[in-house]
């Protein structure tokens, strides 16, 4: 267990010191993975940024999640899903947009801006505060692949083990301090789950700007 997120974010900064990591910057998944990411950098002094990979869901039933995608347009699909309810990549095409012009509502909300940073040769620790299916982790890899970053590290305080292992094989480094079964949902594993709110990722943005060394 974790006592919040301040706790498993001080001790994946801690953990992430065995990695020889030299153009560090880290991109955190809003809004829970932001306030890992600041302890982070607070910890290496690393620069302090975003990602928000969305899912895509149906369009008449958008509570499903048939695929993720990135503010880049960087998008994954589940093709089993796909076949099951007839409907083509082109069909949500549609709907891709709109998640992406959310996303990208959401950019300048926390950052002042949807300008795409440039990641190349960086070496890119990916945070969030745990992972449960892997989906919206996956549309962010994929997109982080296409950046021209050095090296990819994956680091969360909590997933499945068998999301682990889907993962393991996107990334140059995986990083995760629990790997627990049952696994019900990312809760579970700290006493302190409260909602993050905008103003604190903002906050949190705003501040590591400060901290880098």
């Amino acid at each position: 267990m974790f006592k919040n997120r301040l706790d498993a974010g001080q001790r994946l900064g801690e953990t992430l010191k065995e990695i020889n990591i030299t153009e560090g910057i880290v991109l955190a998944i809003p809004r829970g993975g932001v306030v890992i990411g600041a302890q982070i950098c607070q910890i290496l002094g690393y620069q302090l940024d975003i990602i928000i990979p969305k899912k895509v869901g149906l369009p008449y039933q958008p509570e499903v999640a048939i695929g993720a995608v990135t503010e880049d347009g960087t998008a994954i699909y589940n093709q089993d899903l796909l076949k099951r309810f007839d409907i083509t990549e082109h069909d949500l095409e549609p709907t891709v947009q709109n998640v992406i012009r959310e996303i990208k509502r959401r950019m300048i909300v926390y950052r002042g801006t949807d300008k795409s940073l440039n990641l190349v040769k960086k070496d890119v620790i990916l945070v969030d505060d745990g992972i449960a299916t892997g989906a919206t982790i996956l549309a962010a890899l994929k997109s982080l692949k296409n950046s021209g970053c050095r090296s990819i590290t994956l680091a969360v305080a909590v997933a499945p083990p068998d999301t682990l292992a889907r993962l393991r094989k996107e990334v140059d480094h995986l990083l995760c301090l629990l790997a627990e079964e049952p696994f019900y949902a990312v809760g579970q594993f700290y006493r302190d789950f409260d909602q993050v709110n905008d103003d604190e990722v903002i906050r949190l943005l705003q501040n590591a700007k400060c901290c880098v060394k």
